[in-house]
């Protein structure tokens, strides 16, 4: 079957063809993606990866990486050398079935610090960091049951990092840091179906955390939004439809009006769902749009340097990375730019690389199939940031 990229080729060539001819094309040149990134390496990691992400673990200013291995109950940490290569992982035994963590200094120490959630132990588990790239063992707190994600941020003012987690029996669970590695047990919430992800910003410009949840069972189908209060607890919930089986949700501004919007993976029907943002907590209705087959995570950047937002997403199913361009008001061009990966991209996130002093964008994907890492480095256009966005209109 011929890709849209070479279907969009053809068709421009054949207008250009027409064109010379003395005769009118039917219809707008066709909208080809540039091809911003390559292909840089594969780095081996423990088995199954589901998550990806990136820290400064050593304070040498160079991003690294972490996964979770959830089929070898281990983590991979792979020390990043700042021009996009990496160091041979290190593998650290942890609990039974990692499927995601957070990253937070949880004990004031100026070290980055790891939450898991320990999906097949039916726990949370902290890691301490020392700032070197090494992690030594902390508290287990048990849930229940079976943790699939988790988030950080202070919800009750007090400045230390607390921990929300998605549980799969339709609860959300509160631990409250205590600033010393430790946790109190903090609120528990039943609603929704099947909780996916979950993500914490101040939606309203109140100074309380707000809590962002996807509900990825077959009875509801939404993210839903929860305010807080202040005191590590939240208010009944509101509910937004979204495409079906909601996988991820993360924060970005689309339409550069300064307001969080939201980006949603939806795992059937290869579409991702996107919703402005008005800037009082509440959202526009969703807007779906299309990547490859088996859209299951996706990160926000400005890639081609526009000052709009793009979207990476990782699909699952057709072993490759999107890249799509945005047009500055949640919506997209298509076709996007495909990058194969290797088996099973479970997972993407976005870290920097610096060449000739300049900051370029790179992604790295968790390759679930394969146990490995796929780094996909930026040509080098360089690209400016736009303003992070904030919660006042």
């Amino acid at each position: 079957m011929q890709s849209p990229e070479s279907h969009a080729r053809a068709i421009a060539i054949l207008c250009c063809f027409m064109a010379m001819a003395g005769l009118s094309c039917s219809k707008a040149d066709p909208y080809i993606p540039p091809d911003l990134f390559y292909y840089y390496a594969s780095y081996k990691v423990g088995k199954n990866p589901t998550t990806i992400t990136t820290a400064d673990l050593n304070h040498d200013s160079n991003t690294d990486l972490v996964t979770t291995n959830i089929s070898s109950n281990t983590l991979s940490i792979l020390l990043g050398n700042g021009d996009g290569s990496f160091q041979e992982q290190i593998q650290v035994k942890v609990c039974q079935e990692p499927r995601a963590l957070a990253l937070a200094d949880f004990n004031r120490d100026n070290h980055s610090d790891v939450v898991l959630a320990c999906s097949g132990g039916d726990e949370i588990a902290l890691l301490v960091g020392r700032g070197n790239g090494k992690f030594e063992e902390g508290p287990h707190y048990p849930v229940h049951r079976t943790p699939v994600a988790l988030a950080t941020d202070d919800l009750n003012g007090d400045g230390n990092p607390d921990v929300v987690v998605a549980l799969r029996n339709d609860k959300i669970k509160v631990f409250l840091g205590t600033g010393t590695s430790e946790f109190t047990h903090g609120a528990q919430y039943q609603y929704g179906d099947t909780p996916t992800s979950v993500a914490l910003a101040d939606l309203n410009a109140d100074g309380k955390v707000d809590m962002v949840v996807t509900n990825g069972g077959p009875m509801s189908n939404a993210v839903s939004i929860w305010l807080g209060k202040g005191d590590g607890t939240f208010l009944d919930p509101k509910d937004y439809p979204t495409g079906k089986r909601p996988l991820g949700v993360s924060f970005a501004d689309f339409n550069n009006d300064h307001l969080r919007d939201l980006l949603v993976i939806n795992g059937e029907r290869d579409s991702f769902t996107t919703f402005l943002g008005n800037g009082n907590a509440t959202f526009q209705p969703g807007q779906d749009s299309g990547a490859d087959a088996g859209p299951i995570s996706g990160v926000t950047r400005d890639f081609n340097g526009d000052r709009v937002l793009d979207v990476a997403i990782a699909n699952l199913q057709s072993n490759d990375l999107s890249i799509i361009f945005g047009k500055g008001d949640g919506t997209f061009y298509y076709p996007p730019r495909n990058y194969r990966t290797k088996a099973g991209p479970f997972a993407v996130a976005l870290f920097w690389v610096t060449t000739k002093q300049i900051e370029e964008p790179g992604l790295a994907t968790a390759d679930n199939g394969d146990g490995s890492v796929s780094i996909f480095l930026h040509r080098g256009l360089k690209v400016i940031a736009p303003a992070a966005p904030s919660n006042t209109p």
